[in-house]
């Protein structure tokens, strides 16, 4: 688990080369007068716009972005597709690259932040009536959960489609997210998590949601690829992307549940408290396994402050992610983040026998939960084994 590689650090990029986009070149076809024919030249593809789109934002080119969205539009592109298909599409290349460490975290952010403005000027373009009026929506990310693009896009899609939606961003707590859909009883809330981390948060936000009598959709990765913990969590509804929920939506969602419940009526295994404990003592198993990779070897104990500082939010990440899995009781969850943090360190060169090493620790600290140590063990199993005195930050 080495030293601020799994989430938190600044890695080096490497070199991207960028061009001008041009914006002349988005079309739908011009006459050429001289010879009263018309050009038969084919519109650019979602894909195309999307390769251009992406040159312009990864070169910090915001002036090109901006001409490139509008000049789409201008040409009679649909709203919806440039959204979903063009600026979605690059916004998860962005995510892609910066895993794969070929731009580092400051261009994810620049790139992140064009892309946002391409979407507010996308936003506010005049566009047609929308064939029909329909009814109130509240569309808000999950307490904590600060990726707000996918629940942006939901909402733009649906403001396309006719709704009315009231939008409350990201990391809306759920009391203020209560008294909002209290006070406008919307035929819907829509909830956005792109974190596992944030399952448990999410589920406290539908249940109260639902106590109001009001359904509750959900989606976003942390729900998982087919929507397992959207089920496992009782939401109403689940949708994989903008489309699919704008679709499920139009033909009405009900509320199955309008008495309030508490977490351990969807999840019965919160009796054993393990997720308890550990969600509990997340600092102190910090502490204790940063105090036994200073015994297993130099490496740690060398550290600078600023890498041990990073060495502990990966270690906290650990935790977290193990408290979630804990809590929805999958195991996969807890093995499919190990597996990310294993490839990002192989993208970066660095070892991740050290990661075993930490999650050997680990145990030792978890040794009376045998549900938390049946998923490190299966997360183990996944990895090289360790070297002598092999620990974090040995790169």
């Amino acid at each position: 688990m080495p030293a601020g590689t799994v989430m938190t650090s600044t890695v080096k990029a490497s070199t991207v080369k960028t061009g001008t986009v041009k914006t002349g070149t988005v079309t739908t076809g011009t006459v050429n007068a001289a010879k009263g024919t018309a050009d038969t030249a084919a519109p650019p593809t979602p894909s195309d716009l999307a390769e251009r789109l992406w040159t312009a934002v990864i070169g910090r080119d915001e002036p090109a972005a901006m001409a490139l969205a509008t000049a789409a539009a201008d040409a009679g592109a649909d709203g919806e597709t440039l959204l979903l298909d063009v600026v979605a599409a690059v916004q998860r290349r962005v995510g892609h690259e910066w895993a794969a460490n070929r731009i580092g975290v400051a261009e994810e952010h620049a790139a992140t932040a064009i892309i946002d403005r391409v979407v507010t000027v996308l936003a506010h373009r005049p566009t047609p009536p929308p064939s029909r009026t329909r009814g109130n929506v509240t569309v808000a990310c999950v307490d904590g959960e600060w990726h707000s693009l996918p629940a942006r896009l939901l909402a733009e899609t649906l403001t396309g489609r006719g709704w009315r939606v009231d939008f409350l961003g990201a990391h809306t707590p759920t009391p203020h997210l209560i008294a909002h859909v209290h006070q406008s009883n919307p035929a819907a809330a829509l909830l956005s998590a792109s974190l596992p981390t944030h399952l448990p948060t999410a589920h406290q936000a539908v249940t109260a949601v639902q106590s109001l009598g009001i359904p509750v959709m959900v989606g976003g990765a942390a729900f998982g690829t087919d929507g397992r913990y959207a089920r496992l969590l009782g939401a109403d509804a689940w949708a994989p992307d903008a489309r699919g929920a704008a679709d499920r939506l139009a033909r009405g969602i009900t509320a199955r549940h309008a008495e309030r419940r508490h977490e351990i009526d969807d999840l019965p295994h919160l009796a054993d408290q393990e997720y308890t404990f550990v969600k509990s003592n997340r600092t102190t198993l910090v502490r204790r396994c940063l105090a036994a990779l200073d015994e297993r070897g130099p490496d740690t104990r060398a550290y600078s402050a600023a890498q041990r500082e990073r060495t502990a939010e990966d270690l906290a990440h650990i935790v977290d992610f193990l408290a979630t899995a804990l809590y929805v009781d999958e195991a996969d969850l807890f093995t499919s983040f190990i597996g990310w943090t294993r490839d990002i360190l192989t993208a970066r060169n660095v070892p991740a026998a050290g990661l075993r090493l930490g999650l050997d620790i680990l145990t030792e600290q978890l040794r009376d939960f045998p549900r938390a140590l049946g998923f490190i063990r299966v997360a183990i199993d996944t990895l090289p084994t360790a070297p002598a005195h092999s620990g974090p930050g040995t790169a």
